[in-house]
């Protein structure tokens, strides 16, 4: 909103300064300062309004040190992460684009379920929550929506480059690379970015190609489709698996947040993407208001959230963070990526499906029931060796932060 304020003020009153809400680092250094302040501030707030109402995590004793005192530690407080993600965004960023629209539903749609889920066990004293069958249907939901409206908005396009003469007359830009002259075209397109790979691109409309040619054209959306719906499902799962010591979830999200805040700078970029050579997306590069939002609402959050946690975020939070980094990385083509970059969720997640997978294997094999692992997710395993759920956590975000690197440098190493 202060966006179009100040962009009338300058274009009507030639105010000194307010031109500056034109540049997008700008609005994200303040989407940060916004975040962090909101989190921080009104955060303490809530946790208290949440103590008052005794709206306290049940705690199911897994013999792990320390876990029976952090029973009545406030939880819901995904709704601070919440909150100083959708105020800073609202505030700065561009309201009429098309994927800051698809971020804020993301975010209000994955909360509400996590929401949903943590209200049932808290005031409905159901350990279960919200059964399984209706998260699943909430994430397919929001799934088909992206993936719907990614595949057919007239808005969101890729540039790349064309070769003359173009079919039906179709428009073209044109600009000189070095001295070569380079034909582009705005284009909807199911490209993406393919790691580690010669041309940094794969088509999912190629999928089926070996079947049929004309399968590529007619069932690139069922593919595509099907990729949306398993990440965006994988992704927020995982997540809310990881969310299970204090800082882990927090933290490690805020480090993905700050490599997709790169990764979407550098797309939406028509500069730089020429000179890494990479996909340009435009009209992405505001994705970067919300990301620094949402990097500042993880940090803000970890401030009450790491050891010892005075709040936890509950589904409410963890739902939401991990759906917003699977659509935020759909977005700008760049999911094929996030086995790296979210390399903590995925063995988090892979931990939990071979612990359960060979446990039922072995009962109907043997009699009973074998483990891999001492206690899944992977981080309750460490902590059954005996180490401190801080040292855990310390150690995770490393890991974290090399896979950040790596996935940044895959725009160059192919």
């Amino acid at each position: 909103m202060l966006y179009y304020l100040f962009s009338y003020l300058n274009r009507n009153y030639n105010i000194p300064g307010a031109g500056v809400f034109q540049y997008i680092t700008f609005r994200m250094a303040m989407a940060v300062i916004v975040s962090l302040v909101v989190t921080t501030v009104f955060g303490r707030r809530l946790i208290d309004f949440l103590r008052y109402k005794q709206v306290g995590e049940t705690v199911r004793n897994l013999g792990l040190e320390g876990q029976m005192q952090k029973a009545g530690t406030p939880t819901m407080g995904g709704l601070i992460i919440l909150l100083g993600i959708l105020l800073p965004t609202l505030l700065f960023a561009r309201l009429d684009n098309i994927y800051i629209i698809l971020m804020l539903v993301t975010t209000v749609w994955l909360g509400t379920i996590g929401f949903l889920d943590d209200y049932i066990k808290v005031f409905k004293k159901n350990k279960e929550g919200l059964a399984g069958r209706f998260k699943i249907v909430g994430q397919v939901g929001l799934s088909l929506i992206v993936g719907w409206t990614m595949y057919f908005h007239s808005d969101i396009i890729i540039r790349q480059e064309v070769k003359l003469p173009v079919k039906y007359d179709a428009p073209v830009n044109y600009h000189l690379k070095g001295t070569t002259p380079v034909y582009t075209q705005d284009v909807h397109s199911t490209k993406t970015t393919m790691p580690f790979y010669k041309n940094n691109e794969f088509d999912y409309g190629k999928v089926l190609k070996f079947i049929s040619p004309a399968f590529g054209e007619h069932y690139a959306l069922m593919v595509f489709m099907c990729v949306v719906i398993f990440i965006i499902t994988f992704i927020s799962n995982g997540a809310n698996i990881t969310d299970g010591i204090d800082g882990l979830a927090t933290g490690t999200s805020a480090i993905i947040g700050i490599t997709l805040a790169i990764l979407a700078y550098v797309s939406g970029n028509t500069v730089i993407a020429d000179y890494l050579n990479i996909m340009y997306i435009p009209n992405s590069a505001e994705l970067v208001i919300f990301a620094g939002a949402f990097v500042g609402a993880c940090v803000g959050f970890l401030w009450y959230n790491s050891y010892p946690a005075q709040v936890f975020m509950g589904d409410t939070g963890s739902l939401a963070i991990g759906g917003i980094i699977a659509v935020f990385a759909i977005m700008i083509r760049k999911e094929l990526l996030l086995p790296v970059l979210c390399g903590v969720f995925l063995i988090e997640n892979i931990s939990v499906l071979m612990q359960v997978g060979w446990f039922k294997f072995t009962k109907k094999r043997f009699g009973e029931g074998r483990r891999i692992f001492l206690m899944a997710p992977l981080h309750h395993h460490y902590q059954k060796r005996g180490f401190h759920e801080a040292k855990i956590v310390t150690r995770f975000w490393i890991v974290g932060i090399a896979l950040a690197i790596v996935a940044v440098i895959t725009l160059k190493l192919r």
